[in-house]
């Protein structure tokens, strides 16, 4: 769907000729460092050229009218500035009106209400962090319509205060920072306890990243998720009990091995070990990048899969018949998950003249395990939110 085509959308529903403005935030992908985040981690996120599109314009009273093209059923959705609570019967418009709520929480001045269009493209449950698109594409429609000085950061972390405060969602801050600080051609190595970061360069001229969607929704991903953060708190407490360090990822691996045997769980030791030893992979696949060797990049994305199988068991049988499969086709470089787990997406690195083969190869034999197919998308690596450029039509 163009640009011009949802102008045109958002000047009937709104009925008005007036010009709007547009904006884009990205999804994201991150191609190592999974559930690390929250271990005090490194993670390798980078955005996409799938996200959210914003189409808005001011109003002159306190009413913001949203509405969505990917949920076109409800209509157009209507709420006031004087009354930003969460409303579960608001559905999808939580998300955009907790981020009005916080930015004027935050002290910023939006003195009147909004009209605004969304379209995204990111397939729905596949957990390329949407939620998150949706919020960072608000963060600059509001930014740019009232003309607000927002630092970038300043901006991702609201996007995660949405998400904690307002949605109820324990996650991290990965996705907001991906989306919201995505650089084209650039994945980028991000310390989640201290927000340093660091861009690197993805060249990819004779590969293409294949988003594979397992179409398998993943239900059961929040409830597993606060499963394993407990399980890597218990871990961390029990090595607290002689180290003094205050998250897991500050480990080396070596420093783990020679200290695991103070976790008493066997089932909290596989947890940690993951989370030590993503993270060293994470910081690992920077150093192979900046050096061009994509070979034992595409290693380490392997052994990351291998992790999140094993110690992490977060896996499930879509997501390794996917991997494992990717492994043995000619031209790959490296496949793993990407996301929560349990469904949703994985990742493949696939040299473009086998993208085709790979695609059937993958297909056919995912079919025939699961049941279902699943879906391909390749991914350009893009920039993070910004406001697009409209051309009025002659």
């Amino acid at each position: 769907m163009n640009i011009q085509h949802l102008v045109e959308k958002f000047q009937a529903i709104f009925d008005t000729s007036e010009m709007p403005r547009a904006f884009f935030a990205p999804g994201r992908i991150n191609l190592i460092g999974e559930h690390t985040d929250y271990n005090g981690g490194h993670v390798f996120p980078a955005a996409i050229s799938f996200g959210t599109y914003a189409i808005a314009r001011k109003r002159h009273d306190r009413i913001i009218r949203f509405y969505s093209e990917n949920f076109s059923e409800l209509g157009a959705m209507e709420t006031h500035l004087d009354d930003l609570s969460y409303k579960k019967e608001d559905d999808w418009t939580n998300y955009p009106k907790g981020v009005v709520a916080h930015f004027l929480l935050e002290g910023f001045s939006i003195d009147s209400g909004f009209d605004v269009l969304f379209y995204g493209n990111i397939p729905n449950g596949a957990g390329l962090s949407s939620s998150a698109s949706i919020e960072l594409a608000t963060g600059v429609l509001l930014e740019s319509l009232f003309e607000l000085d927002i630092d970038r950061i300043d901006m991702v972390k609201i996007g995660q205060k949405v998400e904690n405060q307002y949605i109820g969602v324990n996650s991290g801050i990965m996705d907001q920072f991906a989306i919201g600080m995505g650089k084209e051609n650039h994945a980028m190595l991000l310390d989640c306890d201290t927000l340093t970061y660091e861009y690197a360069p993805i060249v990819l001229e004779n590969h293409d990243i294949v988003i594979i969607n397992t179409n398998k929704r993943r239900e059961l991903a929040d409830s597993k998720y606060n499963e394993r953060r407990n399980e890597c708190e218990m871990a961390l407490k029990d090595l607290q009990t002689k180290l003094s360090i205050h998250s897991l990822g500050e480990l080396t691996v070596e420093q783990f091995e020679a200290n695991q045997s103070l976790i008493q769980n066997p089932t909290h030791q596989k947890r940690a070990k993951h989370a030590v030893a993503e993270n060293a992979r994470t910081i690992e696949a920077l150093k192979r990048l900046k050096e061009g060797d994509l070979i034992t990049f595409g290693e380490l994305v392997n052994q990351s899969h291998i992790s999140l199988r094993d110690d992490y068991e977060v896996t499930g049988v879509e997501l390794d018949t996917i991997a494992e499969n990717a492994w043995k086709q000619q031209g790959v470089l490296g496949a793993r998950m990407t996301g929560a787990g349990f469904g949703g997406c994985a990742i493949a690195i696939v040299e473009k003249a086998h993208t085709t083969q790979f695609q059937e190869n993958i297909a056919a034999l995912y079919e025939e395990k699961i049941g279902y197919s699943p879906t391909f998308y390749i991914a350009a690596i893009g920039d993070g939110a910004k406001e697009l450029e409209l051309k009025e039509e002659k």
